[in-house]
């Protein structure tokens, strides 16, 4: 199924996003990412919520989720027309031979080291869906202990 990434803007209240999810979960849609704060206005969030439906039953999500009375605005992003990126970070275990290695590697891959400990590194990326899974793939031979993930955030392209 295709994968859609929607900008909503509503109320910064409590509940709302609630009403949000629970509208595409009843309708059956695994939510792939989800990505909600405030905007430039404290009074309004926008939730970036990713997920993967056919095209006839996200248009029936997209008048639904009009109807919902704290939701202002829904643009459907593509990836022609939007900028996105996630931000990660990876505990990647790592013995004192392998850090230099794993920071290079890090450094190459747009990465930083967040965090060191006795036996691991801790990696922030920001990146594409596509860029973060490329990192992942490499530190995957290191041994990852632990992944957070962002999910995506996106915005529409600027118009020139």
């Amino acid at each position: 199924m295709p994968e859609h990434t929607f900008s909503i803007l509503v109320d910064n209240k409590p509940g709302v996003l609630t009403r949000v999810t629970g509208l595409i979960a009843r309708r059956g849609y695994n939510i792939e990412s989800l990505a909600v704060d405030t905007t430039e206005d404290p009074r309004v969030s926008r939730v970036t919520l990713v997920t993967s439906a056919e095209d006839v039953p996200i248009e029936q999500i997209k008048k639904q989720l009009n109807k919902l009375i704290n939701v202002h605005k829904i643009v459907e992003l593509t990836a022609a027309d939007s900028v996105d990126r996630e931000l990660v970070l990876f505990k990647v275990k790592a013995t004192v031979d392998q850090r230099p290695e794993l920071i290079q590697l890090a450094e190459m891959m747009g990465g930083s080291i967040a965090d060191v400990g006795t036996d691991t590194l801790t990696i922030e990326a920001t990146g594409s869906h596509e860029a973060i899974g490329a990192l992942e793939d490499l530190l995957r031979p290191y041994g990852i202990a632990e992944t957070a993930r962002t999910g995506k955030i996106a915005l529409a392209r600027s118009r020139s």
